[in-house]
C-alpha cells in the first residue's frame, strides 16, 4: 500500500497525467490558474475541480480498498442515493443535524454491511452481490422520497456541500479528512498488509492467520460510509435529493479513478493518495471539456478511451511484447503442480 512516492518513480505517470491535464486547460482557459478569495472561501477554476471531484474522489477512497482484495462495489452510487434521500427527507421532516448525520451514515455502513456479508459470509461474487444493492438501492431511496424530489431549507446541512472551512471548500476538507483517517487505518496497522494479502490470495492469507471475512466485511462497509459521507456533500450542494439521478453511473468513474490511479483490478497493492490524483484528473478532464464547449455525452467517449489505455498499459500480454532493459529477466508464471491421477 502507498500513501506518497517514497521515493519511488512507479507514479509518476499519474502525476505527469494531472499535471499535462491541467496544463493543457490553461493554455485553452489562460485564467484556469486564477484563484480568488470571496466571502470568505476561495474560487477558480482549480478550486471548482478539487470542489466537484470530492464525491468521486470520496467513493475511490472505498472503492481502492475493495479492489485491493480483488472485488468490486458497483453499488456506491445507490448508497449515495440512499444515503441523500434519508438526510433530505429528515431534513424536511425537522430532525436536527447531528441525527440527519447519524442516519445517513448509518445507511451507507449498513449497506456496506450487507455487502460484504453477502460476498464474504456467503461467498457471493463481489460484481453479483454489489449488482443487487445497484438496483435495490435506487428502489429504497425512492420509497424514502415516496418518489419526489425532497428538497430542503437547513443552512447547517447545506454548509456540508457549499460551505467552507479556512476558505477551503467543505467538500474538499472532508475529502482530506477521509483520505488522512483511513490511511491512518491502513498504514499505521497491520490493516493495509491483510488487505493486499487477501487480494493477492485469499486462501494463503488465511492459512498465515489472516480473518478474510473480517477484511472483506471491513473493506465493504468502509466503501459504503465513503458512499454515505459523498451523497451528504451532493444532497448538501444542491439542497435536496433526487433518488432517481443521485450518484448515477458514478460507480464507473470511481472504479475508473482507481485504476487510473494504478490499482490492479486483480487486487493486491494499492495507493489511496494515487486513487485521489486519479478522480481528479477525470474532473480536471470533464472541465476541460465542457469548458472547451464540447456537448457532456463527450465525456463518456473521453473516459472510455482512458480506461482502455489504462488497461492495455496494465496487460501481461501486452508488457510481454513490449521491449525490457537491458539485463532485465523476462517474467515467468508461477509453476503449477500437476494434478493428482488416481489408478
Amino acid at each position: 500500500m502507498s500513501l506518497s512516492l517514497s521515493g519511488s518513480t512507479r507514479n509518476l505517470p499519474q502525476y505527469g497525467a494531472l499535471v499535462a491535464v491541467l496544463l493543457a486547460n490553461w493554455l485553452l482557459f489562460p485564467d484556469f490558474f486564477s484563484i480568488r478569495l470571496q466571502d470568505g472561501r476561495l474560487f477558480g477554476s482549480l478550486v471548482d475541480v478539487m470542489n466537484r471531484g470530492a464525491p468521486v474522489a470520496l467513493l475511490a477512497i472505498g472503492m481502492t480498498m475493495v479492489i485491493a482484495t480483488r472485488g468490486v462495489d458497483l453499488s456506491v452510487g445507490a448508497i449515495m442515493a440512499i444515503s441523500g434521500a434519508i438526510a433530505a427527507t429528515m431534513t424536511q421532516a425537522g430532525w436536527g443535524l447531528s441525527a440527519v448525520l447519524a442516519a445517513s451514515l448509518a445507511s451507507g455502513l449498513l449497506c456496506g454491511l450487507w455487502n460484504g456479508v453477502l460476498v464474504a459470509v456467503l461467498r457471493i461474487q463481489p460484481i453479483i452481490a454489489t449488482l443487487i444493492l445497484m438496483v435495490a438501492g435506487r428502489g429504497i431511496a425512492q420509497l424514502v422520497t415516496e418518489g419526489q424530489i425532497v428538497t430542503f431549507v437547513s443552512p447547517d446541512l447545506a454548509a456540508i456541500g457549499s460551505g467552507s472551512f479556512l476558505t477551503v471548500p467543505m467538500p474538499v476538507v472532508l475529502t482530506v479528512a477521509m483520505l488522512g483517517l483511513t490511511a491512518l487505518l491502513v498504514r499505521m496497522t497491520a490493516l493495509g498488509l491483510m488487505i493486499e494479502s487477501v487480494g493477492v490470495n485469499r486462501l494463503s492469507s488465511a492459512y498465515a492467520g489472516v480473518n478474510t471475512p473480517v477484511i472483506l466485511i471491513a473493506v465493504y462497509v468502509w466503501c459504503g460510509l465513503c458512499a454515505a459521507v459523498a451523497g451528504l456533500i451532493v444532497t448538501a450542494d444542491i439542497r435536496g435529493a433526487d433518488a432517481n439521478n443521485a450518484g448515477l453511473w458514478l460507480e464507473l468513474d470511481a472504479i475508473l479513478a482507481v485504476v487510473v490511479g494504478g490499482t490492479s483490478l486483480l487486487g493486491g497493492r494499492f495507493g489511496l493518495l494515487m486513487s485521489v490524483v486519479g478522480a481528479a484528473i477525470l474532473q480536471a478532464m470533464n472541465t476541460g471539456i465542457l469548458l472547451s464547449g464540447f456537448k457532456p455525452e463527450f465525456n463518456l467517449i473521453v473516459k472510455a478511451a482512458v480506461l482502455l489505455v489504462v488497461l492495455l498499459a496494465q496487460s501481461p500480454a501486452l508488457t510481454t511484447l513490449l521491449p525490457r532493459p537491458r539485463g532485465a529477466q523476462p517474467i515467468k508464471p508461477h509453476p503449477v503442480a500437476p494434478k493428482r491421477t488416481t489408478p
